[in-house]
């Protein structure tokens, strides 16, 4: 693929000769929690990090701490290149590739909760503590019509809402819900998704030529298995490498 980068490519993705990966460090299944603002471990870091080999040019980290920090700098010109979820609210400003891995999203219930399905929880008096800006709370926001929705600052205070103000449901990861679980006995994780976030890569809008060639590029790394070696190599559960894009 080194051999095909035009020019044109070339001077979208690195402007400044160095390409500028934003990270969201608040997802400790992209990126290794307590990892380098730098130097950062993970899958998206190892896929930024092939992404600029492959162009030819050193690649530069920025650092956020949700995932609606990195999509809202989109307008800023401060990355070239971000990780994070697809989804339509943020599709106006970034162009993205197909998702290079799946995580299913799901809910979490506190001991003694009737609600045994993720079917049960879009009813009226469920309140579901979320992360604002997270890929899954764009998701709910679009899809639940019934239960209300009580935004948070981030992953942690998701959490922290929903158990301060003995909320109905918490929503997230399923791989967070889990570790989440074990701080609550009897807390239950329900089985099944109500989505599945997908993770990808994304560009500014108006670089074309960037946005073809890195569509290109995912495909090419779930189809070599370099995306599932990354998630093998940094030792990532639930997650799963996702399938090839469908023909435009």
């Amino acid at each position: 693929m080194a051999n095909d980068i035009s020019p044109a490519v070339r001077s979208e993705l690195a402007p400044t000769g160095k390409l500028r990966v934003g990270l969201n460090h608040g997802n400790f299944l992209l990126v290794t929690a307590g990892s380098s603002a730098t130097d950062p471990r993970g899958v998206a870091s190892d896929l930024a990090r092939e992404l600029g080999r492959r162009l030819g040019v050193p690649v530069e980290f920025s650092k956020f701490d949700t995932a609606g920090g990195l999509g809202d700098a989109a307008r800023t010109g401060v990355w070239d290149v971000a990780f994070l979820g697809a989804e339509p609210q943020r599709a106006a400003e970034i162009a993205f590739t197909a998702a290079y891995l799946e995580i299913p999203a799901t809910y979490l219930v506190p001991a003694g909760s009737p609600i045994r399905s993720v079917a049960e929880v879009d009813r009226e008096g469920v309140r579901i503590a979320v992360a604002e800006k997270s890929a899954y709370e764009l998701w709910l926001s679009r899809n639940i019509k019934n239960a209300k929705l009580v935004l948070t600052k981030g992953i942690d205070g998701s959490f922290d809402a929903f158990v301060k103000d003995n909320l109905e449901v918490l929503s997230g990861l399923r791989p967070r819900l889990l570790t989440d679980a074990q701080k609550l006995p009897g807390a239950r994780v329900l089985d099944g998704q109500f989505t599945a976030v997908q993770q990808a890569i994304g560009t500014q809008k108006a670089r074309a030529a960037s946005a073809t060639f890195l569509r290109a590029f995912v495909e090419e790394a779930k189809a070599s298995g370099f995306v599932a070696e990354a998630i093998s190599r940094n030792n990532v559960q639930g997650v799963s490498v996702a399938p090839p894009a469908s023909p435009q």
